[in-house]
């Protein structure tokens, strides 16, 4: 009985170990990631723990992005607003987002150079990734922001105030009204008109 007992744990633990070979991501060396991005050894280490801790697998799909940001905002729906996060962090589409896409997006956004800050940005509004913005990509993702604030944040807000807000913004960044805004045109528009910069500053924030 003991024999069989402990060749069964064996099995098993040969068997879980195949598995979590399989499943398991493990980052590139956290030097290479020292040198990428704008964080220290330390601070990559305890990042590294953090997002160990909330996806053990070292990966985390799309479903588990929108759990992560449901409870950061329990008041409003954030499923739409997660789904185009993911997106842009899961820059090889893959379906998944490993701690290297995580930590470089992170770096950007809470250190990077504001021109680095836009181009990230920019990406995000590219809802297509066809290399430019329309109109309703725009209207889509200031919506899903609404949407996950929730009502509490926004009391008098109507239906159309996404649109109206989109309106303003997009007729002052597609400078040849070509319909389309190109990324030269957005950082150009973001630069030089302070409010889009405020209002850009408010939406990154909720990242």
């Amino acid at each position: 009985d003991v024999a069989w007992w402990y060749y069964q744990y064996q099995r098993d633990k040969i068997e879980d170990e195949l598995e979590m070979t399989m499943v398991c991501h493990r980052p590139e060396g956290l030097e290479q990631l020292e040198a990428q991005t704008n964080f220290t050894k330390r601070e990559l280490q305890v990042l590294y723990r953090g997002f160990k801790n909330e996806c053990p697998s070292g990966v985390v799909n799309e479903e588990t992005f929108k759990q992560i940001y449901a409870q950061f905002f329990p008041h409003g729906d954030a499923s739409t607003y997660a789904h185009y996060l993911f997106n842009a962090f899961d820059t090889t589409q893959t379906g998944s987002v490993k701690f290297e896409d995580f930590v470089t997006a992170l770096s950007i956004l809470l250190r990077g150079t504001v021109h680095e800050k836009l181009r990230w940005t920019f990406n995000l509004y590219d809802i297509n990734k066809d290399g430019y913005i329309n109109k309703e990509e725009m209207i889509d993702i200031v919506k899903a922001i609404y949407d996950m604030m929730g009502k509490y944040t926004y009391p008098v807000l109507r239906e159309d105030t996404p649109r109206q807000h989109v309106d303003v913004f997009f007729q002052k960044m597609d400078k040849n009204k070509d319909g389309i805004v190109t990324l030269d045109e957005f950082l150009e528009s973001c630069q030089e008109d302070d409010n889009i910069m405020r209002s850009l500053q408010l939406f990154q924030n909720v990242m």
